[in-house]
């Protein structure tokens, strides 16, 4: 004989609407903004040259040791690719909150000093990433241009000698101007926030 299932039973992941999860996700996203979730989704996409970088070293490997030709290309760009992810690494985990940090004083601080921590914290990223994007710029000019001011990329110096070290400082300076980008509109959100209002009953 089978048992009938209570109309008040929760149901399964598996039979919940996909708008719901859908939902619910979105509202547990650590991306603050629209600008993080771009971000968010680029890095995604940034994440697949993990994939190219294997495939071109297995390249090199066939060419290697299969046909004893082996390429003059696959060691600078397997850097050059890793390189730009590693770079590339900072805005999205700056999108996403999920940087590497201490919350001991944080956690055990009320909702107005969290508040301020907040700003605090932000001003100070803003601050950070200003004066980082100042030097990668410098360095980025410097890559760039030879000491006439002309345009001349640095280059790897190796027999195929591409320009990947001038573009690789492009990238960093790329990646550091859209960091303070990002700290900037985290701290106009945190200067506009409001401390979180408890809703426990009391006891």
């Amino acid at each position: 004989m089978s048992q009938k299932t209570p109309d008040n039973q929760p149901s399964s992941p598996d039979t919940q609407d996909l708008p719901e999860i859908l939902e619910a996700v979105e509202e547990a996203s650590p991306e603050r903004n629209a600008l993080d979730r771009l971000i968010a989704r680029g890095g995604h996409a940034v994440s697949w040259l993990v994939l190219v970088a294997m495939g071109i070293s297995v390249v090199e490997v066939f060419m290697r040791y299969g046909f004893n030709n082996p390429t003059s290309w696959v060691h600078e760009t397997v850097v050059f690719l890793i390189a730009v992810i590693f770079v590339l690494g900072g805005p999205a985990t700056m999108a996403r909150n999920s940087h590497i940090r201490v919350k001991v004083l944080y956690d055990s601080a009320g909702p107005r000093l969290k508040c301020w921590m907040d700003r605090f914290n932000d001003l100070l990223t803003l601050i950070f990433c200003l004066s980082m994007s100042y030097a990668a710029f410098h360095m980025f000019w410097g890559a760039s241009h030879n000491p006439l001011g002309e345009w001349s990329l640095e280059r790897s110096g190796t027999s195929w000698n591409p320009p990947f070290p001038a573009m690789v400082k492009g990238m960093i300076l790329f990646a550091l101007a859209l960091m303070t980008l990002q700290a900037t509109l985290h701290l106009w959100q945190s200067l506009k926030a409001k401390p979180a209002t408890t809703t426990e009953e009391p006891r």
